[in-house]
């Protein structure tokens, strides 16, 4: 869904590269962008946030200065970005691109982002800061069981759709209550709004499953040669709330346990390599089911596939114009 415009008005276009994690989106992203003047929009809800650039898989320093990249390590790791926030700093980088003459590609695997982005979001009034804050104490004060029992007595459809370990969306829940003194499953039920008025043309990335794991195997211990350990280091030095979307950055918890003494460094990079593997299945089954991508791309990205996907998306900038 697309937000209406007139029918005489030309919508600009905008690209979307969409897939789980390790399937090679930044690689694409930054080849499109040499080809066609275009800037790459992160659309990864942990690259959003400085200090984890390894972790996060970030594009290098070297890939950032050869076209324009936005949005990368942009807040700190304290603060909080929501779906909405991203879509209106999402929204503002496409506009500048547009106003530049240049073709923004949107980059990333964060459904609800590139959804929000695209179709909108329910009309959920900002939440004030100080109920956020005291809903995410809660939440520390009482761990995700003792939570997830206390939503249950407060708003138990949600606390029914909600998994005891999915702390995030356990916590936006009863922000949106406490604030709103409506269930979130009421506010999700009506229409969204504010999606981005653009010319979509979307590549969902699927690689073979096998294919995809070794990548992510193979791109874990990459970043505990890059200096990943010193990363997670730095930023358990900072006290955060454990509650705050940075801190499940994969492979976070399972290297700061090696640091605090508690496991070997092989049992650590196992355990993260196993919860990337189970992330990346997700987002696999989410984009299969829930991006209506313009192209579904499962072979291993090779020169004339990439000049395939070249042709194609020539081809629609002709029908922009």
């Amino acid at each position: 869904m697309i937000v209406s415009a007139p029918p005489s008005v030309t919508l600009p276009p905008a690209i979307v590269i969409a897939g789980p994690t390790a399937s090679g989106k930044s690689g694409l992203a930054l080849a499109l962008a040499r080809a066609f003047d275009g800037v790459v929009i992160n659309a990864d809800s942990m690259q959003v946030y400085g200090g984890l650039s390894i972790l996060t898989a970030q594009p290098s320093p070297q890939d950032q200065a050869v076209v324009p990249h936005r949005l990368y390590g942009t807040l700190p790791p304290s603060e909080v970005c929501s779906a909405a926030r991203w879509r209106d700093l999402a929204a503002a980088e496409m506009a500048a691109a547009w106003e530049e003459g240049r073709l923004p590609i949107v980059v990333g695997g964060t459904g609800l982002y590139l959804r929000s982005l695209m179709q909108g979001l329910s009309p959920i009034p900002e939440i004030p800061g100080e109920i956020r804050a005291a809903v995410r104490r809660q939440l520390d004060a009482l761990g995700n069981a003792a939570f997830h029992a206390h939503l249950t007595g407060r708003d138990r459809v949600m606390a029914a759709r909600l998994a005891v370990g999915d702390s995030q969306r356990m916590v936006r829940a009863l922000e949106v209550l406490e604030a709103t003194g409506r269930s979130l499953a009421d506010w999700q039920a009506q229409p969204p709004e504010g999606g981005v008025a653009a010319a979509w043309y979307s590549l969902a990335l699927l690689p073979a499953r096998d294919r995809l794991y070794a990548a992510c195997d193979a791109r874990f211990k990459a970043m505990v040669a890059a200096g990943a350990l010193d990363e997670v280091r730095a930023v358990m030095t900072l006290g955060l709330a454990p509650s705050l979307p940075a801190m499940k950055v994969l492979g976070l918890r399972e290297l700061a346990a090696y640091l605090a003494g508690d496991i070997d460094l092989t049992s650590a990079i196992a355990a993260a390599q196993q919860a990337t593997r189970n992330y990346a299945k997700r987002q696999r089954t989410w984009f299969r089911h829930q991006l209506n991508a313009s192209e579904v791309i499962t072979e291993q990205l090779s020169e004339s596939l990439s000049a395939t996907i070249f042709s194609k998306i020539r081809q629609f900038r002709l029908t922009t114009r």
